[in-house]
This record gives structure tokens, C-alpha cells and sequence, in this order.
């Protein structure tokens, strides 16, 4: 059993962008049980799955919809798989997909020579995140051929608002300020970064079907182990 973990949201959109993801992965894995858990806001809860999961005398995966490491990976996931038939997966970031996505949104907003980007993302105040951000800002940059600063929506810094207004300083006339959100659906961090003060601001990277590609590189990953 796979069972995918995101964090929930109020926002309605951003409950249809991560079933997308699940309901994308049933349809690359026909055969594979695929379940739907969250550590807040909606339900059921990934305890409760994990344990539906032992009772049945189901082996499970969990594989965390977040895009790096932090406090729900680390402390929520790696609760509810202490016990005999349970494993986690690591994050689905960093990845050369992930980037691959978020290039196919630049491109959809129509970046040119002279904007400036801006990598937006969650944040946590675990270092480990903060280099997998890191780590997928270079490889963007790279096709891009230009630099990308960073901001984050909370637990690091520079802030969104702050990473586009040093942007915003340094940017040629006639460029703009393009935020590439390097989130995964629509919710209240990129309402924030909305909210930022670029004059371009990319869709999150879901839905889109090579996610489900990385989620079940991820599971198969675990399961092997």
C-alpha cells in the first residue's frame, strides 16, 4: 500500500491538486492500493491510515507530498511508521522532475532576457531543506542561464516579499520580477506569495503527471530499500 501524506489545506484547489497526484499515481500503478492521508487541517489523519493499514495486515509506504524534508517528515511521518510493516519514503524534492516542472511554468509565463527570478518555497527552519531549495535553485538556474535567489514563505530568509524586492532593485529596465512557486498546490503559502510584490508569479507544480512519477520512484524506493 501507498499512502500519499501531504500537510492539507482549506483551499478547495488545493485539495484537487493533491488528489490529482494520488489519482495520477493509480493510474501509472493500477494494480498498487493508493490512500490519501494528511498530518493537519483535513482528514484522515496518517496515523489512523497507518493503522487501518497493520490491522489488515497490510505492508505500507508512506510517501510524503512535500517537497523536502522538515518537521512532518521528520517527527509526523516518522511516528506513524514505527511499527512492524511500515516504512517511509524521503520527500519528493529535490528532483530533476520537480525542476523540469517548474521550467514548463516559466515557460508558460513567457520569462525573457532581463527578469529576474525568484525560487518561492515553504521554508523550515531544518538545514536539510534549506539545502534541497538550494539544490534546486542551481539546477534551474543552470538551463536558465541567469541566477535565481530564493525566498521562503516562513522558517528561513530571506521572506518572498523580501528575496522580490532585492530583486526588484537589481532588475534592468523592462525586466520583470518572476516568481517561480516551487509549491505544490494552490493554499496559503501561495496566496502569500501572490501576495509578494512580483509582477509574474507561476502556478504551483501540481497537477501535473510527472509527479506521479515521482511519488512512485519514491515508494519503490522505500520498498526496495
Amino acid at each position: 500500500m501507498l499512502v500519499g501524506c501531504s500537510h492539507g489545506t482549506d483551499n478547495l484547489r488545493g485539495r484537487a491538486a493533491i488528489r490529482s497526484v494520488l489519482d495520477d499515481v493509480r493510474a501509472a500503478r493500477p494494480g498498487l492500493d493508493v490512500r490519501e492521508a494528511f498530518v493537519d487541517v483535513q482528514r484522515p489523519e496518517l496515523d489512523d491510515v497507518v493503522e487501518e493499514a497493520a490491522a489488515e495486515g497490510r505492508g505500507v509506504v508512506v510517501v510524503p507530498l512535500l517537497l523536502s524534508v522538515g518537521f512532518h517528515v521528520k517527527v509526523d511521518v516518522a511516528r506513524a511508521v514505527e511499527r512492524p510493516g511500515a516504512a517511509a519514503s524521503a520527500p519528493l524534492g529535490p528532483d530533476a522532475r520537480l525542476v523540469a516542472i517548474l521550467l514548463d511554468r516559466l515557460s508558460g509565463v513567457g520569462l525573457r532576457r532581463g527578469d529576474a527570478v525568484v525560487l518561492a518555497a515553504a521554508g523550515s527552519t531544518d538545514p536539510a531543506a534549506a539545502r534541497a531549495v538550494e539544490a534546486v535553485t542551481a539546477a534551474l538556474a543552470d538551463p536558465l542561464e541567469q541566477p535565481v535567489t530564493i525566498g521562503y514563505g516562513a522558517g528561513a530568509g530571506p521572506s518572498v516579499p523580501e528575496a522580490v524586492a532585492a530583486a526588484r532593485a537589481d532588475v534592468p529596465a523592462g525586466g520583470r520580477v518572476v516568481v517561480a512557486s516551487y509549491l505544490l498546490a494552490p493554499g496559503y503559502f501561495h496566496d502569500r506569495v501572490l501576495e509578494a510584490g512580483a509582477d509574474v508569479v507561476t502556478a504551483p507544480l501540481a497537477p501535473d503527471e510527472r509527479l506521479a512519477e515521482v511519488v512512485l520512484a519514491r515508494y519503490d524506493e522505500a520498498r526496495l530499500g
